[in-house]
């Protein structure tokens, strides 16, 4: 994958961060290329990596691997203008746009096109990303393992059976850093109610949360053991975990991932 040429088709955050940890993981800078219509930010992210500022055209005209990272709004001209560029290329071709189809694609780039569809999430901003990946049948085993490793530059990538589980690979964990935020902004503010200041309860919560997933990462039992594990009979966490369970926790998180799945299937039918 070294020797590999890779162009970003937009330059926001999450490309930024993929190229950051390809480049921290070792790939050259001058074999990274990226194009942006800002061009201000398309400079910065050129000047902290040591990439190479480009146009559609020309990473279409060169690149090994196009990484589609614009909004899904605009990725249909954006990849017929490509496809027009790419002639009778083959390149990889990576969306990690949400709700854009591996058959939207293949109308844009024609059949034949080897195609990738990832939902990422936005912890690969900092390298703790997980991401889900969907290949169509032209692409080959070495450019899957050229599309994990980009992904994994930004955390660990999952190769999923079916396009239909992209949809819930972005219920699951491609929204999933919003409903922890939502439990650790529950949790500060019944601490702060409780006496606790502010910035106290934000460190507490912020450890706990880390350490939780850190000794679930380490551990080879399952969560269902490690909660039992910290669970006194009669002790204050079984106390807690009574009222969740009391209230439906269980139901409500079923629910929230249904939805989320859903509407994500129905974004893709808008786009």
């Amino acid at each position: 994958m070294l020797d590999t040429t890779i162009g970003f088709i937009g330059a926001g955050n999450m490309a930024g961060s993929i190229i950051g940890g390809l480049i921290h993981r070792g790939q050259a800078a001058n074999t990274v290329f990226a194009s942006d219509l800002d061009s201000a930010k398309l400079e910065a992210l050129a000047a902290q990596t040591g990439i190479g500022a480009a146009t559609n055209a020309q990473i279409a005209a060169q690149a090994d691997v196009i990484v589609l990272a614009v909004k899904p709004q605009v990725m249909a001209p954006v990849c017929i203008d490509l496809a027009e560029s790419i002639g009778d290329r083959r390149p990889l071709i990576v969306s990690i746009a949400a709700g854009i189809t591996l058959d939207a694609l293949q109308q844009w780039f024609g059949d034949g096109a080897a195609l990738v569809r990832c939902m990422p999430n936005t912890p690969a901003l900092v390298g703790s990303g997980a991401s889900g990946l969907f290949a169509n049948s032209a692409v080959s085993a070495e450019q899957k393992e050229i599309a994990n490793g980009l992904l994994a530059a930004v955390g660990i990538s999952l190769w999923v059976e079916s396009e239909a589980d992209i949809d819930s690979v972005t219920a699951l964990s491609g929204s999933g850093p919003a409903y922890f935020f939502l439990l650790m902004e529950a949790m500060q503010e019944s601490a702060v109610n409780m006496g606790l200041d502010p910035e106290t309860a934000k460190a507490l919560t912020y450890q706990t949360a880390l350490g939780a997933a850190q000794l679930a990462l380490a551990s080879d039992e399952s969560t269902a053991q490690l909660r039992r594990n910290v669970t006194s009979p009669n002790g204050t966490t079984e106390r807690a975990l009574n009222h969740f369970e009391a209230g439906g926790l269980r139901d409500l998180v079923d629910g929230a991932l249904q939805a989320a799945r859903a509407r994500s299937i129905e974004l893709a039918k808008e786009i």
